[in-house]
C-alpha cells in the first residue's frame, strides 16, 4: 500500500507506523485517519504480528486535528487506494488488538492525544510539552476524554481539559498519559519480548477485556471462561501450547 501521510514497515514481529506529515507537524487530515485504520486493520489481521510500534517524523509528534482540511474538506487530499470514512483516531485505536508502543520524540498536542491513549505502553523524551488548547479556541477536546477516562477520574480529566498551558514530559507520568521516560535500551528489549509470545492469545485477551467493560459482574467470568475455551479449541494455539511443552 502506497501511503501519502503515514509510512509503515514489518520487520520480523513488528509493525512500525509512522506519522510522516512533518511540514504540517503531523496534524490530521480526513485522508491521514484513514490511512491510520487501514493500518491498523492490516496490524489485527496479520497473526506475524504481535507488536505495533508508532512513531512520528519531524520536531512534532502530533498537532491534532488540521482544523482548515476539516473545514474545507477540499483542501484534503484523497488516497486513491483508501475510501475515506467518517472515524475518529479514538475509534481506530479502539479496534487495535494488538499490543501497542508509542515513541514520543516530539511535542503532543491537542487531537494528537489520541494518538498515545490509544497505546498500551507509551515512552516519551523528557524534555516535551503536552497541551491541550481546545479550550482556548472555543472548543473542547471531546474525543480526548474518552481515552482520559480509562486512566484518570472525571476531576481530573475536567482540570486538565480546562487548562490549556502546556505541561512537561514528569507531569504526563504523573497522570498516567505516559509510562517512562524514552530509554533505548529497555523499548529495544521490550519490543523483542513479544517475538515468543502468542499473536492470538495476546489478541484475544485485549478483545476479551474490552468486551467486559459494561458487562455486569455477574457475567464477565462466564464470558471470560468461553473466551478462553474458544482461544484454546484453535489449531494455532494447540500447536503453539504443544511447542512449548516439548521445549520444556
Amino acid at each position: 500500500m502506497n501511503y501519502r501521510f503515514i509510512q509503515t514497515e514489518i520487520s520480523d514481529h513488528v509493525f512500525t507506523l509512522t506519522l510522516n506529515r512533518a511540514e504540517k507537524r503531523n496534524a490530521f487530515t480526513p485522508t491521514m485517519v484513514n490511512e491510520v485504520a487501514h493500518a491498523v486493520k492490516e496490524v489485527n489481521d496479520n497473526d506475524l504480528v504481535h507488536v505495533f510500534v508508532l512513531k512520528a517524523a519531524g520536531p512534532v509528534f502530533c498537532a491534532g486535528m488540521d482544523l482548515k482540511t476539516y473545514q474545507d474538506p477540499s483542501l484534503d487530499i484523497p488516497n486513491p487506494a483508501i475510501q475515506n470514512a467518517d472515524i475518529s483516531l479514538g475509534e481506530i485505536f479502539d479496534q487495535l488488538n494488538k499490543p501497542s508502543i508509542a515513541v514520543v520524540e516530539g511535542d503532543v498536542i491537542a487531537g494528537g492525544f489520541l494518538y498515545i491513549l490509544g497505546c498500551t505502553y507509551v515512552f516519551a523524551r523528557k524534555d516535551l510539552n503536552f497541551r491541550l488548547p481546545e479550550i482556548a479556541l472555543g472548543i473542547f477536546p471531546f474525543q480526548v476524554m474518552a481515552g482520559l477516562r480509562r486512566i484518570m477520574p472525571e476531576k481530573k480529566i475536567l482540570q486538565l481539559c480546562f487548562d490549556p498551558s502546556a505541561f512537561t514530559t514528569d507531569k504526563a507520568i504523573e497522570l498516567g498519559i505516559v509510562d517512562s521516560y524514552l530509554d533505548w535500551d529497555s523499548l529495544n528489549e521490550l519490543i523483542a519480548s513479544f517475538a515468543n509470545k502468542s499473536s492470538y492469545a495476546m489478541k484475544a485477551g485485549m478483545e476479551a477485556l474490552k468486551s467486559i467493560r459494561n458487562m455486569d459482574s455477574n457475567e464477565q467470568y462466564s464470558y471470560l471462561l468461553a473466551s478462553l475455551q474458544k482461544l484454546k479449541d484453535r489449531d494455532e494455539v494447540k500447536a503453539f501450547i504443544s511447542n512449548k511443552l516439548n521445549k520444556g
